[in-house]
């Protein structure tokens, strides 16, 4: 199940800044979630999940959906009210591809653990995953990082993420290496972000 969008997408790993593992696929779920969502294994989405079952990028930091394994589920897990959840990272941030209005092509959105709102980062899928690739991650989260991160972040399964408290959306949370960093399901970790944007916001 190889084509032009794997070609491109494995340059881009063999290029990448850090490190990027990939998770075998699984060949059936593979198959349902191309059925399901009706990409082609052309497009990037659809060759990383023909070709993976996820991609580990950046000493793990950003698990990247595809077809699901070792304890990572597949791109449709979530697949709903959020759009298609794409990827998570170990805080419980999640990168989600929707439309930004009824109507538009959908861009990916970013639901930080920091602001507890979705920002549109007003790219496709493909550019998206090239910028992570091509080590947008750095920047992105320099500000969410501490000393020795990578070994804490390597040491977790990939379904659990990484709880601090006070949260990083509070403002004794912000210096993470400051603060108490718990190992947690990743989808317990998920829904208490969301929590707390409801009871920020209730209308989320």
């Amino acid at each position: 199940m190889t084509g032009s969008g794997w070609l491109e997408v494995g340059a881009a790993i063999a290029a990448a800044p850090y490190p990027v593992q990939t998770i075998p696929p699984d060949p059936r779920r593979a198959e349902m979630c191309l059925a399901t969502l009706g990409v082609t294994t052309r497009s990037w989405l659809g060759a990383v999940i023909a070709n993976t079952g996820g991609l580990l990028v950046d000493y793990r930091w950003l698990r990247v959906l595809g077809s699901g394994g070792d304890g990572l589920p597949d791109v449709l897990v979530e697949a709903g009210r959020h759009g298609l959840v794409v990827g998570y990272d170990v805080l419980g941030g999640q990168f989600a591809w929707l439309p930004a209005e009824p109507g538009k092509q959908p861009t990916i959105h970013y639901f930080g653990p920091d602001d507890l709102n979705w920002l549109d980062l007003e790219q496709g899928y493909a550019d998206w995953l090239y910028a992570v690739l091509s080590g947008s991650l750095t920047g992105f989260y320099n500000y969410l990082r501490w000393p020795g991160w990578e070994s804490e972040v390597l040491r977790l399964r990939l379904d659990q993420g990484i709880h601090t408290s006070p949260p990083p959306s509070s403002r004794e949370g912000r210096d993470l290496s400051a603060v108490s960093r718990t190992p947690i399901p990743m989808a317990e970790l998920v829904s208490l972000h969301h929590e707390m944007a409801r009871q920020k916001s209730p209308r989320q």
